[in-house]
């Protein structure tokens, strides 16, 4: 019994003591954008009319260049391809990913680069719908006069006559093909036979790529992935077709161009596969600019005379009489550029993992393609020479190099987040993230592989993970002894408040 006028006192819990935990596993890893060097790599009017459209969108100047890098190489297509010698040549494509939330002018953007491709496009498609028009004309005719020859031959044949020669009013001929410049949506047989009528190529836009790229991930999806990889490279490819003759295409090239929101990006980087579809994307994530009334607009006239310049380069015969890229030659100079760059290339990817790794591997391609894109946008607004005409010098692949090394590696870090750190790095944070989502204050690893989430189903991907949270302060080992019946001793881990309050 306490004596009187005193107080037992209330029992202490025990609390464990904590040092500085390294919190950076528990915040968002997300480098600033970099800074756009616009200037240093365009034209002074290609540079004037980025900066002008993107003041009227509302939107980042990144989202403008972005669009206008994928149509310049599409439309260019298969007229031109670069070639840093022998034996290597790349198509002009350049696939482009705006990344950024729906109200971040991605779509404003892209929309006011492809409106002087479509005011392109539509005089093409009329003069092609009104080949077509007559086409149907002798389409409908020639039905009927095949309908007639049949009355006849079976008469003849009924007589044992042999019967009448087919007359030429009976064929109309090949449809004429609609020309498409840019699509939205297509099937792959869809886009294959566009392909296979344009021989240049076109360029392919999704408002969203987030559902795209995810259908390919499907089961059903390995053949639309297949398609795309040899897409993007410009090679040779067959579509089968059911119940029909398949479709052969020589040089398949497609630009692809389009947005996504962050969230929809981390889900995809997640599941995305290992063969580098994702990695031949640019990412491009600006920051949000100023919401203000504009003060001044793009030139419509400058925008359609650099569209009709990319228009009119056509391919080449070659000697079989089939259209074929003309080859863009490095010169000296920039060839021995291209092996310095490719062995700073070499030294990136020694410290890189994952999907950065993949993208890092395809920079000295890119690099390449990025120079003729850049001459090919000098030549369409500024009214410099045709790539063709010129070739590629220290000057076009500089520019290319410099855009990679500044912005274009530097956003491809930013985008691609943790997807872009050494695998145990990855492991861990995706750690944290079960711990909170469950909310616990102890665990074991059989509880964590239990779970079966991505990145941490076995052993090796989870001891690595436990072992950087324990140096970081942020879970602590302990071990349990055997109960009174015996048995193991059981090691769990103890989990530092921090990780849970971080969130709070």
């Amino acid at each position: 019994m306490n004596a009187p006028g005193y107080f037992a006192p209330e029992p202490i819990p025990f609390k464990a003591q904590w040092p500085e935990a390294d919190r950076r596993f528990l915040r968002p890893d997300l480098p600033s954008p970099p800074s756009l060097p616009l200037a240093e790599v365009l034209t002074p009017r290609a540079t004037e009319w980025v900066v002008a459209t993107a003041e009227g969108a509302g939107a980042p100047p990144d989202y403008v260049l972005a669009a206008l890098l994928s149509v310049t190489g599409a439309t260019m297509g298969n007229a031109r391809w670069v070639s840093p010698w022998q034996g290597w040549a790349e198509p002009p494509i350049i696939w482009t990913m705006c990344i950024g939330n729906p109200s971040a002018g991605k779509s404003p953007a892209i929309d006011a680069v492809l409106a002087p491709l479509r005011r392109a496009e539509r005089p093409l498609r009329e003069a092609a719908q009104a080949d077509l028009d007559a086409w149907e004309k002798r389409a409908r005719l020639a039905k009927l006069a095949q309908a007639v020859w049949e009355k006849k031959a079976a008469a003849a044949l009924d007589k044992g006559n042999p019967p009448p020669p087919l007359p030429k009013e009976a064929d109309a001929g090949t449809a004429p093909h609609i020309p498409r410049l840019v699509v939205n949506d297509g099937t792959v047989e869809r886009l294959g036979v566009i392909a296979q009528a344009q021989p240049k190529g076109f360029l392919q836009m999704r408002d969203e790529l987030a559902g795209w790229l995810l259908m390919m991930e499907s089961r059903n999806g390995g053949s639309d992935r297949a398609f795309w990889l040899e897409a993007f490279g410009g090679r040779g490819f067959t579509v089968e077709r059911m119940g029909r003759a398949p479709l052969t295409i020589g040089r398949l090239t497609i630009g692809a161009l389009g947005g996504i929101q962050p969230d929809r990006l981390a889900d995809l980087l997640t599941k995305a596969s290992d063969d580098g579809l994702l990695a031949r994307f640019l990412p491009i994530w600006p920051a949000r600019v100023p919401v203000r009334q504009p003060e001044r607009f793009a030139s419509d006239a400058l925008a359609d005379a650099a569209m009709s310049r990319l228009t009119a380069l056509q391919m080449p015969l070659g000697e079989d009489g089939e259209p074929r890229p003309w080859f863009v030659p490095f010169d000296d100079a920039a060839q021995a550029m291209m092996n310095d760059w490719r062995q700073t290339c070499a030294g990136w990817e020694a410290g890189a993992e994952g999907l950065l790794l993949s993208f890092i591997g395809k920079l000295p391609g890119m690099a390449a393609r990025l120079a003729l894109v850049l001459a090919a946008i000098g030549h369409a607004f500024d009214g410099e020479p045709d790539p063709a005409q010129r070739g590629i010098g220290p000057a076009e692949f500089g520019r290319a190099c410099h855009f990679l090394d500044s912005y274009a590696l530097p956003m491809a870090r930013r985008a691609y987040g943790t997807a872009s750190v050494p695998q145990a790095e990855r492991a861990a944070r995706r750690l944290v993230a079960l711990v909170r989502d469950m909310g616990w204050e102890r665990f074991t690893a059989r509880e964590v592989r239990r779970m079966q989430r991505a990145g941490l189903a076995g052993m090796g991907e989870i001891n690595p993970a436990l072992a950087m949270l324990e140096e970081a302060d942020l879970i602590r080992a302990v071990t349990e002894p055997a109960g009174p019946n015996g048995g193991r001793p059981l090691r769990l881990f103890i989990v530092n408040p921090s990780v849970h309050e971080a969130q709070a």
